[in-house]
């Protein structure tokens, strides 16, 4: 290559680079607070770009205005990512009293996108309003009546799927932000209990490129020791056969993991 080429590479790496920014610019280029921010980064509406070598994410300009070019009217973005938060506020979105809401919610009709812990340690599960507001529209006779056997038998047995539920959305969430076949094993791990990932991944090596390579904690997950405990059984897969979907899906993941690192010689994502 030329001395003119590699001078012109250099400028556009340069000009690439200044068209990355953080988080908290994003967010008010968007029109967005910093939790609607993340909100969106989490539901795949927002791409984040390369981290830095401090590994702060940043996001690319060019992915600011793609998200404003597809947004649509002014204030669309932000309904798209607008949560309410309890079962009070999310059943006044859907029409129904609090006691019904939570009833559909402990049944697995609608699925939470996030949690926080109050001062009572008690978890209040966060619902994308527009979710609602689809759901109200689409099950109009779940809104009234009475209960159908199937949530009758679930209620009887005190079960209450939003947990699993929101497990299942988050992994399904963060597994579509990633293609390499190590980060993928990391996420579906992640979710295990530790007695579980062993028997799993008896390889203690394995555990150790799993471990650095699990995914932060949600956004919003909380700092404080006695609510943080709280939050991390959420994390966690209880019921045996949600624990046993998702040691088959490690399986499969590691499978393809383990592939990678054969053909490339080393023990990790590429």
């Amino acid at each position: 290559m030329t001395q003119t080429g590699t001078v012109l590479r250099d400028e556009v790496a340069a000009g690439e680079a200044e068209v990355l920014v953080g988080g908290v610019q994003a967010a008010g280029e968007l029109g967005l607070t910093r939790s609607e921010f993340a909100r969106a980064v989490q539901l795949g509406i927002v791409r984040a770009g390369p981290r830095t070598p401090g590994g702060a994410v940043r996001y690319a300009r060019a992915e600011l205005d793609r998200v404003r070019s597809a947004a649509g009217p002014p204030g669309a973005l932000r309904e798209r990512v607008e949560t309410v938060a309890g079962a009070e506020a999310a059943a006044e979105v859907v029409g129904v009293g609090p006691s019904r809401f939570t009833r559909l919610a402990r049944c697995g009709h609608v699925t939470p996108v996030g949690y926080r812990i109050n001062r009572y340690r008690a978890v209040v599960w966060l619902y994308l309003a527009a979710e609602l507001r689809g759901f109200a529209a689409r099950e109009p006779d779940m809104r009234r009546g009475i209960a159908s056997p199937a949530d009758r038998e679930l209620m009887a047995a005190k079960a209450d799927l939003r947990p699993r539920k929101w497990r299942g959305r988050h992994v399904g969430l963060l597994l579509r932000r990633t293609a390499d076949p190590w980060e993928r094993a990391a996420v579906v791990a992640s979710v295990l209990p530790e007695d579980e990932l062993r028997q799993a991944v008896p390889d203690p090596a394995e555990r150790i490129v799993l471990a650095a390579l699990a995914p932060p904690l949600p956004y919003g997950h909380p700092q404080a020791p006695a609510a943080a405990a709280v939050a991390l059984r959420l994390l966690t897969a209880g019921p045996p056969d949600e624990i046993h979907w998702y040691r088959t899906s490690l399986d499969f993941a590691l499978t393809g993991a383990r592939g990678q690192s054969k053909s490339t010689g080393e023990r990790g994502p590429t």
